[in-house]
C-alpha cells in the first residue's frame, strides 16, 4: 500500500475503534471525552499555567497553549503516534480558544464536533 494514499492516511488516524462504531463509543467520542478531556486539559491544566506563568504581552502567553495542546495529544497515545500527531493541531485550536474565552464548556463543545467531523471521515 502506498504510504501516502487517502486510504493509508485514513486507516492510520481513525484507527480499529473508529471502523464500526456502537452506541458506547459514540457516547464516548461526543460527549464524555469531550468533556472530560476538556475539564482536566483546559479548565485544570492550562488554567493553572495560565494562573502560575501567564503574564499579558509576554511570550509566557503561549506556554499554557503550548504544554495543554501536548497534554491533550499525549491523552491519545494509546490510539498510536498518528492519532497523537493528528489530534495535536486541534488540541491548539482548542488551547487558543480557551485562552481567549476561559470557556471549558466551549472548549468540549467545539471538541465535541471534531470528534464527529473525524467519525464523518472514518465511517467512509
Amino acid at each position: 500500500m502506498n504510504l501516502i494514499s487517502p486510504l493509508f492516511v485514513q486507516q492510520a488516524m481513525c484507527g480499529n475503534q473508529l471502523w464500526s462504531v456502537d452506541m458506547a463509543t459514540l457516547l464516548r467520542l461526543l460527549l464524555l471525552a469531550p468533556v472530560l478531556e476538556e475539564l482536566v486539559v483546559r479548565a485544570g491544566l492550562q488554567q493553572y499555567l495560565i494562573d502560575r506563568f501567564y503574564e499579558p504581552g509576554s511570550h509566557t502567553r503561549l506556554m499554557p497553549v503550548l504544554l495543554s495542546a501536548t497534554a491533550f495529544s499525549g491523552l491519545h497515545l494509546a490510539s498510536g503516534w498518528a492519532v497523537v500527531s493528528a489530534v495535536f493541531l486541534p488540541g491548539l485550536l482548542l488551547a487558543v480558544l480557551y485562552q481567549a474565552t476561559r470557556d471549558w464548556r466551549l472548549c468540549a463543545l467545539t471538541h465535541a464536533v471534531f470528534n464527529g467531523m473525524a467519525l464523518g471521515v472514518c465511517m467512509q
